[in-house]
């Protein structure tokens, strides 16, 4: 972007100095929740993250991090680290998952990208497969937008469909999956008449076919790939609807937990295997449940299952999955197109920038907060630094990951005084928080309160200001609740949580260079990530360019 597109000048704050070292901290996955035994972080040593939040009641909030707060559809949509730290950076709220596709198909973008159009060439010889979640329920996926994927793409060239459905019976009510496969059988009726050889394939339940995450289970993978690429099963019917009628008919049965079936034809042959030449999309526009069968698909060199087969395919995503992994590489559409990033205009001001974390965050405080953008806006002004990972365990191993080595990163910047903004990402509350190890996870939580005390000791030692805040939730509750509250039981035990949350999380400001006239003000109750940036743009001492979300804080006149 040249500096043609806009006015890069920021407006100086009126009353805020500018000159003073920010740090901006980043917490991830550090929610403020109800205090019991399952929120790990009241639960962890945290006196400094304490200290803030009782030491100046009026510099110290929660913004929202999920939902339309970060540019998803509802607000049953928890937030994730991508979205949250797109809004961090930009100050904006973009559209992202849902809102996303559902634009690309009312426009019709979605046929003109690259994704449609990598796919697209296998449809002369070659089978179009879909595979997701089918249900209203709007969380992974929607039957709206399967319909009209299957309407464009019979319009765009795609001879042979098969549809591999994946039932729902937890966004929706348990049971709907009959009149969902209804509904899609009468769609695909008309897409036969009208010459279009399209039939649904292969079917199973969410919880136990293909819908894994987090690499908990890969059998559950493979039974979604015996089944959808290898057309094996064993249970075989002729149409879907006499599928999922006769397989709900065990007394134990529910949508969630459908056995894995295929359709078969008169001669007892899988109606639809994925073979070599065919094209696959993914269709789920959340990513949590689709990592791990995108990278069955994508992967050559894979190890977790036996794939027996591995055909040469042209796959694509619905939207990329996991940006750090660049996963799949092909994708119908497209993340929001953002620009304008409070990154480039702060280099662009004399704001010279530090960002650091490990590997599995280093892309959030760089090529997520710069609005999807890889490498610098000015290598002048610039420097990121990447700590590796562990690698070979997983995180509740090593719970304390590289938090005091991201911290004392972090300090030697800050005491350089090279440097006018420091920007960290420390991930133990949600790297550790995935693995479902609530003793870990407290562990991390002291782990990152550590590393932020470290900071926060050099931003005192050269008179500067700090902002301390989170991406979305996860840490602070790790145990499913029933409606009242309760944590759920599942054989006497209650079910861990490792997924991130729909909770608030806190912000918080301070330093010697913070003049005492600032703070928090009460007139932007709703605030959400998206507010951050205008409000560290002003701790900077500049104005945040027009259309940002309003800055959080206030200066009051004593």
């Amino acid at each position: 972007m040249g500096s043609s597109d806009f006015s890069w000048k920021l407006a100086d704050h009126p009353t805020l100095p500018k000159g003073k070292t920010v740090a901006v901290v980043v917490l991830d996955g550090w929610g403020e929740a109800n205090p019991d035994k399952y929120n790990c972080i009241h639960t962890a040593k945290t006196p400094t993250m304490d200290s803030l939040k009782t030491g100046a009641p009026d510099r110290w909030r929660l913004v929202r991090a999920h939902g339309t707060a970060v540019g998803l559809p509802s607000e049953d949509d928890m937030g994730n680290s991508e979205v949250g730290h797109n809004a961090l950076g930009a100050g904006r709220i973009y559209a992202q998952g849902a809102k996303l596709v559902d634009l690309a198909l009312a426009s019709g973008k979605i046929y003109d990208g690259e994704g449609f159009k990598y796919i697209q060439q296998n449809f002369d010889k070659g089978t179009l497969h879909l595979i997701g979640l089918l249900s209203d329920g709007g969380v992974h996926s929607r039957l709206d937008q399967l319909q009209l994927l299957l309407k464009g793409a019979s319009e765009h060239g795609a001879k042979r469909i098969r549809v591999h459905i994946l039932t729902d019976g937890r966004d929706v009510l348990d049971g709907s999956s009959v009149g969902f496969v209804e509904t899609l059988e009468n769609d695909l009726a008309k897409l036969r008449k009208n010459g279009i050889d399209a039939k649904i394939a292969s079917g199973g339940g969410r919880m136990y076919v293909t819908m894994d995450r987090y690499e908990n289970d890969w059998n559950v993978i493979k039974r979604g790939w015996d089944a959808q690429v290898l057309g094996e099963a064993p249970h075989k019917f002729h149409n879907a609807i006499e599928a999922v009628k006769k397989l709900r008919e065990d007394p134990k049965a529910n949508d969630q937990y459908l056995l894995p079936f295929v359709i078969i034809d008169e001669s007892g042959r899988a109606v639809g295997p994925i073979v070599d030449g065919d094209a696959v999309v993914t269709f789920n526009f959340r990513a949590d449940r689709m990592v791990m069968l995108a990278k069955a698909l994508e992967y050559e060199d894979f190890d977790k299952f036996d794939r027996v087969r591995y055909p040469k395919i042209r796959y694509a995503g619905m939207l990329q999955y996991d940006g750090e992994l660049k996963l799949p590489s092909h994708y119908l559409v497209s993340p929001p197109e953002i620009e304008r990033t409070s990154g480039e205009y702060l280099v662009h001001n004399g704001i010279r920038t530090f960002a650091c974390s490990e590997t599995v965050k280093f892309g959030h405080v760089t090529f997520f907060w710069n609005g999807n953008r890889s490498g610098y806006f000015d290598p002048s002004m610039e420097e990121y630094v990447e700590i590796p990972s562990d690698v070979g365990i997983t995180f509740n191993v090593q719970p304390k990951m590289k938090a005091v080595e991201i911290g004392e990163k972090a300090r030697d910047a800050i005491l350089s005084r090279k440097y006018d903004q420091v920007r960290v990402n420390i991930p133990n509350g949600d790297m550790v928080g995935h693995t479902g190890d609530v003793e870990a996870t407290v562990v991390a939580c002291e782990a990152a309160d550590q590393a932020v005390k470290i900071i926060l000791d050099a931003v005192d030692q050269v008179g500067g200001i700090y902002l301390v805040t989170a991406d979305h939730g996860n840490a602070e509750d790790m145990v499913k609740r029933n409606k009242s509250g309760q944590p759920l039981l599942k054989d006497g035990k209650v079910q861990i949580l490792t997924s991130h949350t729909l909770q608030p999380v806190p912000i918080a400001i301070g330093g010697p260079g913070l003049a005492p006239s600032v703070r928090f003000r009460n007139d932007v109750p709703d605030g959400g990530l998206a507010n951050v940036a205008a409000t560290f743009i002003n701790l900077h001492g500049f104005e945040a360019p027009t259309g940002y979300e309003t800055t959080l804080i206030e200066v009051v006149d004593n």
